[in-house]
């Protein structure tokens, strides 16, 4: 379990979520250890997930390959779950990342594919070009 990643998505949930607008704070290890923070966009018409917006926020900083990745809800919420649509693009994006999921002392990392049993997976159903 990478302790150090829930740290850092707590920290953003405490420090930098603040209102309606930014309620769950996200945190995602790449492949060459960076963590790259977040929060979520919340708006009436949808929003992005804190998880979307760290995908994009580590794309940004050039890292493609993320590992693991844990969201963190504000006002002392602590780990939350992904929802189906993160779940979805998480598997779709990064097939092997781990999600940090659980409570209290029950926190810990799974495979994606666990949180998405007999899952539909884009790239499998994509008509070959050739």
């Amino acid at each position: 379990m990478d302790h150090e990643l829930v740290e850092a998505a707590t920290r953003v949930a405490a420090t930098r979520c603040r209102g309606d607008n930014h309620t769950v704070a996200a945190a995602a290890r790449a492949r060459d250890g960076r963590i790259v923070t977040a929060a979520n966009a919340y708006h009436f018409t949808g929003g992005p997930c804190a998880e979307l917006v760290v995908i994009g926020s580590a794309a940004a900083q050039g890292a493609y390959e993320l590992e693991s990745i844990v969201a963190v809800g504000d006002r002392g919420r602590g780990v939350i779950p992904p929802c189906g649509r993160c779940r979805q693009v998480l598997l779709d994006y990064f097939p092997e990342i781990t999600v940090v999921v659980g409570h209290g002392e029950q926190v810990r990392g799974v495979p994606i594919v666990d949180l998405l049993p007999e899952t539909y997976v884009w790239a499998d159903h994509q008509l070959d070009a050739d």
